[in-house]
């Protein structure tokens, strides 16, 4: 997600890659929210004051962001208790991400419509990074889970344990991730910086 005026991103990281599980895919969404103005700096201002809400600052005032990716996530885990051990033999996840994204109310002139579009193109591309940081993190959690074993475990609490132990620890990652990829793209010479200035440049 983009935070328009002050350089922020919040929320899914890309996390070192993996080969992608063939037995599941995401669910991937665009949600958009209408901005209006007849110059680029308008429609920027419009997306300041309409842009998604994720918090509130120290001060109480709401946070917006240009665009966000939020993901939902939920499983079907198969948990097996064999003899006194405990197996997790399958863990299947139901992942829905959904981008939020700018969208101009009216019609754009020609050329200010193609400096949106080029603007846009770039929204879409930084959020979809945090998109494949969250398929990433979710093929680990996958990875992981499939035939998890614990002895000594007839009611899984020790399987289920050490899954939550690890969860916290790849969310955690994932956290910080995503903090270093957006000071990154927010530092000096940054895509997301060059692409708000592009987008202004015209006037």
């Amino acid at each position: 997600m983009a935070r328009p005026m002050k350089p922020a991103l919040l929320l899914a990281a890309l996390l070192s890659s993996t080969p992608a599980l063939a037995d599941w895919k995401p669910v991937e969404k665009i949600e958009t929210y209408a901005v209006s103005g007849e110059s680029a700096e308008q429609l920027y201002l419009s997306i300041g004051e309409k842009g998604p809400v994720i918090g509130k600052d120290s001060a109480g005032n709401e946070r917006r962001v240009i665009a966000h990716t939020f993901f939902k996530l939920t499983w079907q885990r198969d948990y097996q208790p064999q003899g006194g051990a405990c197996v997790l033999r399958t863990a299947r996840p139901k992942l829905i991400i959904t981008y939020t994204l700018p969208k101009p109310a009216g019609k754009l002139g020609s050329a200010l419509q193609t400096r949106w579009d080029a603007f846009a193109a770039g929204l879409i591309a930084h959020e979809k990074v945090h998109g494949a940081g969250i398929v990433d993190m979710v093929d680990k959690i996958v990875a992981f889970s499939t035939g998890l074993t614990a002895q000594n475990d007839p009611s899984c609490k020790k399987v289920r344990a050490e899954l939550t132990a690890y969860l916290d620890q790849l969310s955690k990652a994932q956290r910080q991730g995503s903090r270093d990829f957006d000071k990154i793209e927010f530092g000096q010479d940054g895509n997301m910086l060059k692409l708000i200035a592009a987008f202004l440049g015209g006037g």
